[in-house]
């Protein structure tokens, strides 16, 4: 069933148009993912699509019922479906203070709960904990009708879609197939235009040399004196001036031929932010930052009780937990030291939080950057250039630039700055797909300590070497990648559940020796002695599948 239709759709804003398509149809059970660089329309095609905004040319025809779960607004956070809310682990929530992920988890449940035949997302994770992303992955592949999410999360897309659409300069490609198979679809697609761009050059090059070349041999043939006769000026070796036509008429067609010769446009590259971060100074100890019985409460709230950690020097420690569990708080403290924190000499600390703060509004970026570096103007720009702010860019005032804009914008100043350690809350959101890859490259190439609070799985799966949980007011700590800690976690709950049939079985095997030593009349002692072997056999067979990883 065709859901959505779009025709000859143009949108501006003031004199810049910013999409301009002329064909898209959206069909029951089509999940698009939408993705593009910062400012390329996508949220803007999907207020046209829920008819939040007009089209200034074109038509839009939707047909169904449609939900469109917008970046958080509280005006519409009216309860919906309990059953979805209780999904959603949000039931019986309505009076409570609201954090951001449980704002989004009310707005998907109010949404879902609507029964949509078309579903509109507007980066829906960015609030959510690693639990409420897994809770909407499960939702959105369930759903039977047409969707269109706009995410930077790549394991997301990866999960729910079976369709991309790429908004690229005001116009839309659309790929079958989840992020990943987009990614290799596309470095195919580059790969194919930088060949043809290649031979366009080459064939440009030969012809150009050519015609120059024929042209010299044009001019050398001198033209004989009006005077002189023709086989007089071929004696004196004056030129063939039917030659010199046949020259002129070859540069002539090969002029025509340049003219005809297929424009191949070289491949627009998105720049990758791959700069050097210049460490200010080595640190020696080998335990940076450490925590012994760290307490905090707000109120009667206790956010941590007696916890515990270590941070070891050139670790990229990914600082986990579900939303409310206390990781901002953590790094508050960390950066306020403390006094149940030790932080070791030497230790300067670059942060980024989710508010941008280290930014003054009232300076232009270029400012912002010379006023906290050491480095020459020339690599403050460079490091912009590379962060994706072009030319005069670097002189725009911080309080004019948008979301995605203010994230590389502390992400330079961090950079510049002569720091030996990042601490970074969050900062994967407001960020396209393009930007988020260029910074992941980034921090992969970081040689300093690392500190960083992120629920993009993807991104915490490449960047972190060790984990810290933060569950039931305590610190969990693991040394290894994130996969490696969810593989851990899965053994010891298994062993759990192994532990609890083992104790089930040993109650039994008493109650079976306490029968068999002293049977009661009716009691069938060949029954009981069979079952006594079989639970024996049973308990061994759970203990042997108890593996060493169990950590009690």
């Amino acid at each position: 069933m065709l859901l959505i239709s779009i025709n000859n759709l143009k949108k501006y804003f003031s004199d810049r148009l910013i999409l301009n398509i002329k064909d898209l149809k959206v069909y029951s059970k089509d999940k698009f993912g939408v993705i593009g660089l910062n400012g390329s329309g996508k949220t803007t095609l999907l207020n046209l699509i829920s008819g939040k905004i007009k089209p200034d040319e074109g038509m839009i025809k939707v047909s169904g019922e449609l939900s469109f779960v917008t970046q958080i607004d509280e005006k519409e956070l009216i309860m919906g479906n309990n059953t979805i809310e209780s999904e959603f682990d949000i039931a019986g929530a309505r009076d409570s203070y609201f954090s951001g992920g449980e704002k989004t988890r009310l707005k998907i449940a109010k949404a879902l709960g609507e029964n949509p035949d078309i579903i509109l997302l507007d980066e829906p994770t960015s609030n959510l904990d690693f639990e409420g992303i897994s809770i909407l992955k499960k939702k959105l592949k369930a759903f039977k009708g047409g969707m269109l999410l706009v995410s930077h999360d790549r394991d997301f897309l990866d999960a729910v879609c079976n369709k991309m659409l790429e908004v690229n300069d005001g116009e839309i490609k659309i790929y079958n197939g989840n992020y990943s198979y987009f990614k290799a679809q596309k470095e195919e697609e580059i790969k194919h235009q930088e060949m043809e761009y290649e031979k366009y050059v080459l064939e440009k090059k030969k012809l150009t040399a050519a015609i120059i070349e024929t042209k010299e041999k044009s001019r050398g043939v001198r033209k004989a004196p009006r005077r002189m006769g023709s086989s007089e000026a071929r004696l004196n070796k004056m030129g063939d001036q039917k030659a010199k036509a046949n020259l002129d008429r070859r540069v002539k067609a090969m002029k025509e031929r340049l003219k005809k010769l297929e424009l191949k446009e070289k491949p627009l590259e998105v720049e990758s932010a791959k700069f050097d971060i210049k460490n200010s100074s080595d640190l020696y100890s080998k335990i940076i930052i450490s925590g012994e019985n760290v307490c905090k409460k707000f109120g009667d709230r206790i956010i941590l009780d007696n916890a515990n950690f270590k941070i070891k020097n050139f670790s990229r420690t990914a600082l986990i937990g579900k939303n409310g569990a206390g990781k901002t708080t953590l790094i508050n403290m960390i950066l306020d030291g403390d006094r149940s924190i030790k932080v070791a000499s030497g230790v300067k600390i670059g942060y980024f939080s989710q508010d941008t703060n280290i930014l003054d509004e009232d300076k232009s970026l270029l400012e912002n950057l010379k006023e906290v570096s050491t480095q020459s103007e020339g690599y403050i720009r460079l490091t912009l250039g590379r962060l994706l702010f072009k030319g005069d860019d670097v002189y725009k005032n911080v309080g004019l630039l948008s979301g995605g804009e203010r994230v590389r914008a502390s992400f330079a100043k961090i950079i510049v700055s002569s720091f030996n350690m990042l601490v970074l809350d969050e900062p994967t959101n407001y960020l396209d797909v393009y930007s988020l890859e260029a910074i992941e490259k980034c921090l992969l190439d970081y040689k300093g300590t690392l500190l960083f609070v992120s629920h993009d799985r993807r991104f915490v799966d490449k960047i972190a070497d060790s984990i810290m949980l933060i569950d039931n007011k305590r610190i969990i700590e693991f040394e290894g990648t994130m996969e490696e800690f969810d593989r851990k976690r899965k053994g010891n709950r298994s062993n759990n559940e192994i532990k609890e049939q083992i104790l089930l079985l040993e109650n039994r095997l008493s109650l079976l020796i306490g029968k068999i030593s002293n049977p009661s009349r009716g009691d069938d002692f060949k029954s009981l002695d069979d079952e006594y072997k079989d639970t024996i056999k049973k308990i061994k067979e759970l203990k042997n599948k108890l593996d060493g990883t169990y950590i009690p």
